[in-house]
């Protein structure tokens, strides 16, 4: 079986928000440089750096227990990301 496309889905995500999860994943889980990351998922270093900053900020405002990229929550308690639509989670902002 081909899992070309299933591969190419983690390694080369097309949408924003994904994107974000997999660079972070790839700096937090694989242990990967920044400067790889960047390259591989089509950030400026330095704008990736900034991902990296903002992700550690929310992670130590908000605990472990919340996500900036899944479900829902106060609009007021999330600081990062810009969106237009009420008490929806709000994304890093990291391009």
């Amino acid at each position: 079986m081909d899992d070309t496309a299933c591969l190419q889905f983690f390694t080369q995500p097309t949408q924003a928000y994904h994107r974000q999860y997999e660079a972070l994943r790839a700096i937090f889980i694989d242990h990967r440089s920044q400067k790889e990351v960047a390259e591989q998922f089509g950030y400026r270093y330095l704008a990736l750096r900034q991902l990296v900053r903002e992700f550690r900020q929310y992670c130590s405002d908000m605990g472990s227990d919340e996500s900036p990229f899944f479900g829902f929550l106060d609009q007021s308690r999330l600081s990062i990301g810009s969106d237009s639509k009420p008490n929806r989670k709000l994304p890093i902002d990291g391009n």
